[in-house]
């Protein structure tokens, strides 16, 4: 079975190789063409789709899969619409392939172009969630990248009908549907094998919980951009509005707790914590959120379950929260910097001195001042859509858009030169 997968998937790599150079050949108009014939083909066969999708949430239901990855499986009419709609905006985002970054110009003559090129072939592993499947197709097609699709089991049927939408549209659009692929098999050994193509695959996204990333960071020999994990923190200073503060935090916690920049724990100064925590404790319990707190927390809150070292370093994805008492905007900095995952930080503040020095000194892709966690998303962000949200620090962080999805080339122009 697994050699049998194996080359199932090797197959499809090669071909979409193949369709990526055709992809990156192609004139810009075209591209546009084949994204708003995915989109209108995902609206055309939306019925079809969602089918598709009751049949996993059902099975899901049945196999007790927890609850917040149920949420993230569900599709609705407005989702469909909405990955729709993420479709047309990609298309209508400024061209980057070909974008001339930067001109040098050499005493010996040599003139030097750096410019936008796509990957070629970008592997995306992933779990629960079928609108990253349009997403990630739209913004591959956009950027003049293949793209080839390994989601999770749990999503397979839904997956399938968004990829046949999608493959539909382009068809219409005469552009080559082989530049979407999606690995039918659930077997492990297909993500495993794709970890190591590196003549066919050119990058590597997984999106999804902690383990699946670990498993892809430690495994692949293709380049991996990390993304996902949000262990995300407010900190509410001593100088804040509260009536600012509260709203932000029951936000950033109670909007889509399932998602992964959700805030996971609520720091206070100690000199408003009696006054801010009893209320913000009444918006959030009438949330449905669970609150756990550490000793000097307890003191103000005494209902509360008491925090454990594990609660600062937990992703909940729940309607949970760990809520700590710091001593100072310092104290924040230093637990954010040693249990943040690198993804989004928030300070209310009325004070711009204790604003900079905390975008100044926390370590993440995104941080915030007066405003929620819950903004890191590419279309948040005017990418029209995302293809992750990157923890790490070269090539690419936060929200990655088209411009992550290229690298760039030389094109340097002589009239004759040799070197001495």
């Amino acid at each position: 079975m697994t050699a049998h997968v194996e080359l199932a998937v090797e197959s499809q790599a090669r071909t979409a190789k193949e369709a990526s150079r055709q992809l990156a050949s192609m004139e810009a108009r075209d591209r546009i063409l084949g994204l708003r014939m995915m989109a209108s083909e995902l609206l055309r066969n939306q019925a079809a789709i969602l089918e598709a999708n009751r049949l996993d949430v059902d099975e899901s239901l049945e196999a007790g899969l927890p609850q917040p990855l149920v949420k993230r499986l569900l599709l609705t009419p407005e989702k469909i619409s909405i990955m729709a709609e993420g479709l047309l905006e990609i298309a209508e985002l400024p061209e980057v392939v070909g974008e001339v970054i930067e001109t040098i110009r050499r005493p010996n003559g040599l003139v030097i172009r750096k410019i936008r090129v796509p990957f070629g072939v970008v592997g995306i592993i992933y779990e629960s969630r079928p609108n990253v499947t349009s997403d990630a197709a739209g913004l591959c097609i956009k950027s003049a990248n293949a793209v080839i699709l390994r989601g999770g089991k749990e999503a397979f049927r839904s997956n399938r009908a968004i990829v046949e939408a999608l493959r539909a549209g382009l068809r219409k659009a005469r552009v080559n549907p082989e530049c979407i692929q999606l690995v039918a098999d659930h077997d492990r050994s297909a993500a495993l094998k794709m970890m190591t193509m590196r003549d066919t695959i050119d990058l590597l996204i997984p999106r999804g919980g902690p383990a699946l990333i670990k498993s892809v960071v430690e495994n692949a020999k293709v380049p991996v951009i990390e993304t996902g994990v949000g262990n995300c923190h407010v900190y509410v200073d001593k100088s804040a509005d509260l009536d600012k503060a509260e709203a932000i935090v029951v936000n950033a916690k109670c909007s889509n707790p399932a998602v992964c920049n959700a805030a996971e724990t609520l720091l206070v100064h100690r000199e408003i914590a009696p006054a801010f925590l009893p209320k913000v404790k009444r918006l959030l319990e009438a949330a449905g959120v669970q609150l756990r707190g550490c000793p000097a927390t307890l003191r103000i809150l005494p209902d509360i379950e008491k925090a454990t070292e594990a609660d600062w370093e937990t992703e909940y994805l729940d309607l949970i929260l760990a809520v700590k008492i710091v001593n100072s905007l310092e104290e924040a900095i230093d637990h954010i910097n040693t249990y943040g995952t690198k993804h989004s930080e928030a300070i209310i503040t009325e004070d711009p001195r204790a604003a900079n020095l905390f975008q100044t000194f926390v370590d993440a892709a995104c941080v915030y001042v007066n405003a929620s966690t819950r903004f890191t998303d590419g279309y948040e962000f005017g990418f029209g859509a995302e293809i992750g949200i990157s923890t790490q620090k070269l090539h690419a962080r936060g929200p990655m858009g088209i411009r992550e999805l290229t690298t760039y080339k030389y094109l340097v122009d002589g009239t004759g030169q040799v070197r001495h």
